[in-house]
């Protein structure tokens, strides 16, 4: 067993007969974030990365506004537990202001349909052309080796123009892209005028993660949903979902790809 993945016995059932042989599986983790020492919500994932999941989980939430205001992070990987201390204080409804989530690992979400009102559109001239979405893709999908080994797995990256700059997987399409953007807020690489690649659903949260951190495209080898293609097309990013081979579907804001 390693830490993302685990052999198990397994019967192997076919036309021809049954077998016993050994599959590989993705492991399941929960997470527990404790801010401010009130516990705030337990998170199933991939046991790898916590902090950078934990972190990016509370800027997608609003419950972080910059890097500036942590004052400590304790990460527990055995109990499964990070403790973050930050300046700001939770507001008192907080707690009880949860939405269940469109699923993939993650159970609860902070935000409401006054986030998406509030949230700024984003302002960017980045261009593509149609070969270098393939390209990306085709990077994107040959660094995801736990979801080849088990086919239990999301993956995200974020990229520039030409290349993968930073990528995770997780069993939750939410929580690989918290891992991206923890990992951007704590090691300082920007994310204005850069792309995220993800192979989920690109649903309502997952386009206002993109939001809040100014980002001007997102990529998904799957589709998106009605709310998810309405945010991008108000918010200003394009949404490129499908992208199989070689073609894809461009929903919103396609002077971005240039043809």
């Amino acid at each position: 067993m390693d830490n993302e993945k685990e052999r198990l016995p397994v019967l192997r059932l076919t036309e021809k007969g049954r077998s016993s042989i050994e599959d590989v599986v993705a492991r399941e983790f929960p997470l527990t974030i404790i801010l401010n020492n009130e516990e705030l919500v337990t998170l199933l994932c991939s046991p790898t990365n916590l902090k950078y999941l934990a972190i990016g989980f509370l800027f997608s939430e609003g419950l972080l506004k910059s890097k500036e205001k942590i004052k400590k992070i304790i990460v527990d990987n055995r109990s499964g537990v990070v403790r973050i201390e930050t300046e700001e204080e939770l507001a008192p409804n907080v707690l009880f202001k949860r939405l269940i989530t469109s699923g993939c690992g993650r159970g609860a979400s902070f935000y409401s349909a006054a986030d998406a009102q509030n949230q700024a559109k984003v302002e960017s001239k980045i261009e593509l052309s149609i070969h270098e979405v393939f390209d990306l893709v085709a990077e994107f999908q040959h660094r995801s080796q736990i979801y080849r080994a088990t086919g239990g797995v999301h993956s995200a990256a974020l990229c520039d123009t030409k290349s993968i700059l930073v990528f995770s997987e997780d069993i939750g399409r939410h929580n690989a892209i918290d891992k991206i953007l923890g990992a951007c807020i704590l090691n300082d690489i920007a994310t204005d005028n850069h792309i995220i690649i993800t192979s989920g659903r690109i649903s309502s949260e997952i386009l206002l993660k993109v939001a809040k951190r100014n980002i001007p495209m997102i990529i998904s080898k799957s589709a998106p949903t009605n709310l998810g293609v309405r945010l991008a097309n108000d918010l200003g990013i394009t949404l490129i979902g499908f992208v199989r081979g070689r073609r894809m579907n461009v929903y919103t804001h396609n002077w971005r790809i240039v043809t």
